[in-house]
């Protein structure tokens, strides 16, 4: 019985609560630059939503403090593409749906570990039917298309896996 207990107290079980594996002793902030948009076709909002998304998550997400500029981490990039694409063209050659393409390119800075720096593209997709309008779906696709590029900026930069 003794022998139980004096092994149950030299386990140690560790889980995180998010999927960032950060050591808070080195690392205390985060800057993220604007991403200004440099795709041919532009959509406005597209700059300032993807900023504040992508500032948005490391506070969510993590204990680091945002900052304006040099954080232990910096996150700096551009809009590189806004692209339509007909997809599933019907027997009478018009498209059934369109595809919304956005690709950002990231360049990330560790500065407590450069072996951890990067420049990524990073790309994701929303299908809409090709009988709505873009302006009627720009918004939510948008929405939805900027949540999955941050949380595949986030998991490259902070997640480790």
């Amino acid at each position: 019985m003794v022998m139980s207990v004096v092994l149950m107290g030299g386990c140690t079980v560790s889980y995180k609560l998010n999927s960032a594996s950060i050591d808070y002793t080195v690392v205390s902030s985060v800057s993220v630059l604007d991403f200004p948009n440099q795709a041919p076709m532009v959509y406005p909002p597209l700059s300032q939503v993807l900023t504040e998304r992508m500032k948005d998550i490391y506070t969510t997400k993590t204990r680091l403090k945002v900052v304006q500029t040099n954080g232990d981490l910096n996150i700096e990039g551009e809009i590189t593409g806004y692209d339509l694409t007909p997809m599933a063209v019907k027997e009478d050659a018009w498209a059934s749906e369109t595809k919304l393409t956005i690709t950002i390119r990231v360049r990330y800075t560790n500065k407590t570990n450069p072996d951890k720096d990067f420049e990524q593209t990073f790309s994701a997709y929303r299908e809409f039917p090709a009988t709505r309008m873009l302006t009627d779906v720009q918004d939510q696709l948008c929405t939805e298309i900027v949540e999955e590029l941050t949380d595949l900026v986030f998991n490259a930069t902070v997640a480790d896996w």
